[in-house]
Order: structure tokens, then C-alpha cells, then sequence
């Protein structure tokens, strides 16, 4: 797999992720939750860092690739700490977040 279609990958498991915390889970729940609400914009500055040319990070790419598969492993362990009741959303989210870890590892790893 090149690194355009690793890029892409992130990309949309990024977004989906952060909308379901910004999104679904918020208006599902019928209000607003700072944690999921913190959580989902954490996604989308970490997608901005790293996909989009921000010259305080643009040098750093290494270290933003491993910051971002620490917050969403991070997400994952507190799901399975604090995600009772588990719902069939939960489990999508976590599998698209593994995903994204793994698309993150290889982007990391592949030739530029």
C-alpha cells in the first residue's frame, strides 16, 4: 500500500472517529460531554498536525504520527475502563481507531 492510500485511510478513519465523538455521541446522548467533546476535537488537531503543512510540527512529522497512535490507543483503554454499557457504536469506533493505528504505523514507516 503507498503512502497516498495510507494518507487517505487516516484521513477518513480520523474524521469518522472524531465526528462520532463530536457528533453521535453528544446528540445521542442528548447533551454535551466535555470528555467526548475533548476527545473529538483532539482528533481533528492531530489529523490538522498531521496532514495539513503547520510549520510548528511540519519537522516533527515522526513524533506527530506516535502522539496520535497514543491517543487513540489511549481512547481505546478508556473505552474498555470506562465504556459500560458497551454498544454496537462503541465496538465500530474501537475497530475504525485500531485502523487508524495501524494506517498511522505504516504511513510512518513507508518510503516518502
Amino acid at each position: 500500500m503507498n503512502r497516498a492510500m495510507l494518507r487517505a485511510i487516516v484521513l477518513a478513519t480520523g474524521l469518522i472517529t472524531a465526528l462520532i465523538h463530536l457528533v453521535l455521541l453528544n446528540v445521542g446522548m442528548g447533551t454535551i460531554d466535555p470528555l467526548f467533546t475533548l476527545n473529538g476535537l483532539g482528533y481533528l488537531a492531530l489529523l490538522a498536525a498531521l496532514l495539513l503543512d503547520v510549520p510548528v510540527v511540519s519537522k516533527q512529522q515522526a513524533v506527530v504520527h506516535w502522539a496520535f497512535m497514543g491517543f487513540a490507543a489511549v481512547t481505546i483503554l478508556a473505552w474498555v475502563i470506562m465504556g459500560r454499557p458497551y454498544t454496537v457504536l462503541g465496538y465500530i469506533t474501537k475497530l475504525d481507531e485500531l485502523v487508524l493505528i495501524a494506517a498511522l504505523y505504516l504511513h510512518l514507516r513507508a518510503k516518502a
